[in-house]
């Protein structure tokens, strides 16, 4: 293992980061103030409770799965585009690298990034409401599992992108929507039983409800199949990279 590559990778692409360090704070913190302005005080005020925890808390960790998925995407499709998209690609892929240090050192910047992110809108929302963390390791088990896991995800759709606007449109059109339809501002218990039926084929609810979980202990699924299809998303997106660096798909065509 190239321990040299993966630092020069890893350490390149949080210089970027925290050169951009004020806009990182800035705008979590504000979005998640607003969401807790429209949602926990507007809303929350005619919604007391669901399933015995106040709303207030109960999106907690729905605000912070939003956040960190789209920022784990957005830092993990932007760093391998860059490079491809000016050209360095190709010295990369021509130096003693592998494919599994280079993606170590691109997930790794990304998933520490959307980390980062998601410990800041935790400390935000304690501004805004008194919550418990009942299995605290479980929680910063699945924070980091889903950071890396879309981390994976974001690096194929940097690969898979041809334009600044292809990097856009699957968080857009796809993953943006398979998050706010995923519970994290409601209980998928509270749908009618069709709705409740179609939920359970948007993966992102067992990240939310297994999430969740670490927070107030119950959930809308069980926290083993939580944990299995976190596990199955993660090894999927690891099997399609080991496929693309294979082929050289995208990469030197």
């Amino acid at each position: 293992m190239n321990w040299t590559a993966i630092k020069s990778i890893y350490f390149f692409e949080m210089a970027r980061f925290f050169r951009t360090i004020a806009q990182s704070f800035i705008s979590p913190v504000l979005s998640t103030s607003l969401y807790f302005v429209v949602f926990g005080a507007a809303i929350g005020s005619r919604i007391q409770e669901v399933e015995g925890v106040s709303y207030a808390a109960f999106i907690v960790p729905g605000l912070i799965m939003l956040s960190v998925i789209t920022q784990a995407i957005s830092n993990a499709s932007f760093g391998i585009y860059f490079p491809k998209f000016i050209g360095t690609i190709f010295e990369l892929l021509s130096a003693p690298v592998n494919f599994l240090e280079i993606v170590i050192g691109y997930v790794g910047a990304a998933a520490t990034k959307a980390l980062f992110i998601g410990v800041i809108i935790l400390a935000t929302a304690y501004l805004f409401v008194d919550f418990q963390i009942q299995h605290p390791f479980a929680m910063i088990g699945f924070l980091v599992l889903t950071c890396i896991s879309f981390a994976l995800m974001g690096f194929i759709i940097g690969i898979w992108a041809g334009s600044f606007e292809q990097l856009q449109l699957v968080p857009l059109l796809i993953i943006t929507p398979l998050v706010f339809l995923g519970g994290s501002f409601y209980s998928i218990s509270m749908l009618p039983p069709v709705w409740q039926v179609i939920s359970h084929f948007n993966p992102v609810v067992y990240l939310i409800s297994g999430f969740r979980w670490s927070f107030f202990g119950q959930a809308d699924v069980s926290i083993g199949l939580s944990l299995f299809a976190i596990s199955a998303f993660t090894a999927l997106c690891l099997g399609v990279i080991w496929w693309i660096f294979k082929t050289g798909w995208r990469i030197r065509q």
